[in-house]
């Protein structure tokens, strides 16, 4: 399988397209390749979640007896089911599920575009791609903005209802895959709420070859923009543009408000009106990069100092502190009566991940108000389960102090007294001293010294590690 991928990815480098398709069907109706297109979608999250048929592959003799199934001939995809997710901005999310016959079909010729989308994609496109992620994107960002001498002026584009509006005889025309297949799913359309409804643009959220058809979409924006400011001349070093872009979202860098206004937005509109997409006029804005702007959960902005200079600056933004805290007071209150190590058995999942996902910024300060506003929530909950105890009392058997690793500040526990197994730290973590230890910790069964046993041979305690 790795080996016909390289030889697509050496045919596509050549531009030898007939010989691209001679391998892209190769491996299509290959064995392995349909096996691996099914244990992909049999060993995700979504492996649970059945599509309109209700059928799903949870047991070895499925799963065998699908790897036969999948055949081009004859194959004709179904309806996607229609759910809403809620979005941060109040409105709904449409996802379409898929049946699982159709995710793995997906997924085999998914193996067989992969290769050319990574091959001809943007250099700066860091969405849904392998080996890359958000951090990479604001690495660049750095890079782009950092120095003195860099672009002042951001353009931040937003792409309104990308996976939903892209123009099927744009897809047909210049996905470089069987044209048959991809047109079946492009007009099999969704199941909402027991109604057939046809899709005449876009592809559905939630199908597996739906993110590389986006970006395969976009990318050819950031080539554009060099053609048109080619970096080897000094006008356009003068015009500092440069593009980052992330699935549908992305910025644009330039030396001045006027050269945003008057020629990057008229060439990104005129090549997103080519797929059948727009600019979101709410969420696109031209912003001085003193004043800031946020991409991808963190705030970009740079600050002036005593010398006359600036410095860059990457931190959380408010917006996505904002929205973390509201999950995680809502954790704690729909956990009202649960016990501690229940409550932080649900946090420790949303603590460790946000602060993982923001440690490459600069993020102490943040760390430290998060810490302290989960804190004062957690002592909320601690008071209200104990309310004829005084705070002392509360603060010695619920809270209480670890030795902390060198170069960490005491970390805050909390500590399940009674028959629970587990000593929890509920500390945001990021030390660069252990590792980012985790954050459950199972302490040793210990028998208190000068006390009988019970009947059971044994009186146990769980004591603090």
């Amino acid at each position: 399988m790795r080996r016909l991928q390289a030889r697509i990815v050496k045919a596509t480098q050549e531009g030898r397209w007939n010989k691209v398709k001679v391998l892209q069907r190769l491996l299509t109706h290959s064995h392995s390749g349909k096996v691996l297109a099914v244990r992909r979608v049999t060993e995700n999250q979504g492996k649970r979640t059945p599509g309109v048929d209700k059928v799903l592959w949870d047991t070895a003799e499925k799963k065998a007896r699908a790897v036969h199934t999948l055949r081009q001939r004859g194959y004709h995809p179904q309806p996607s089911r229609r759910v809403y997710i809620p979005k941060s901005t109040g409105q709904m999310r449409p996802l379409g599920i898929l049946t699982m016959t159709d995710r793995a079909m997906q997924a085999l010729y998914l193996l067989a575009l992969d290769p050319i989308a990574e091959t001809t994609g943007d250099p700066n496109s860091y969405g849904f791609r392998s080996e890359r992620s958000t951090a990479d994107a604001i690495e660049e960002c750095h890079i782009a903005l950092a120095n003195n001498d860099r672009a002042m002026w951001i353009l931040e584009g937003d792409i309104r209802s990308c996976f939903d509006k892209i123009n099927h005889d744009w897809l047909v025309a210049h996905i470089p895959m069987e044209k048959a297949i991809l047109r079946k799913w492009l007009k099999a359309g969704y199941m909402d709420k027991h109604v057939f409804n046809t899709t005449e643009e876009g592809t559905p959220q939630g199908g597996v070859i739906s993110p590389v058809l986006a970006n395969m979409t976009l990318d050819g924006l950031e080539r554009k923009l060099q053609d048109k400011f080619p970096r080897a001349t000094r006008a356009v070093h003068h015009a500092k543009v440069n593009m980052i872009r992330y699935a549908d979202d992305f910025v644009i860098t330039g030396s001045s408000k006027e050269l945003l206004e008057r020629e990057i937005t008229p060439l990104v509109e005129h090549f997103l009106r080519e797929r059948g997409l727009e600019l979101s006029q709410e969420k696109t804005v031209i912003t001085h990069i003193e004043d800031g702007f946020d991409f991808l959960g963190q705030n970009v902005r740079k600050y002036r100092q005593a010398d006359g200079s600036t410095k860059l600056h990457v931190t959380p933004s408010k917006k996505n502190v904002k929205a973390f805290l509201e999950k995680v007071r809502k954790t704690i209150k729909a956990h009202r009566t649960a016990t501690a190590g229940h409550l932080i058995l649900h946090l420790n999942p949303l603590i460790k991940g946000w602060a993982q996902y923001h440690r490459h910024a600069a993020s102490s300060q943040t760390f430290v108000a998060v810490d302290h506003a989960i804190y004062k929530a957690l002592w909320a909950w601690a008071t209200r389960r104990h309310p004829r105890k005084n705070a002392h009392w509360v603060k010695t058997s619920t809270f209480t102090s670890r030795a902390p690793a060198a170069g960490c500040s005491p970390a805050r526990c909390v500590v399940r007294k009674g028959s629970s197994p587990r000593c929890f730290s509920l500390r945001l973590l990021g030390c660069p001293s252990d590792g980012m230890r985790k954050s459950v910790q199972e302490p040793t069964r210990t028998t208190r010294p000068g006390k009988p046993t019970s009947r059971r041979g044994l009186t146990s305690r769980w004591s603090n590690p």
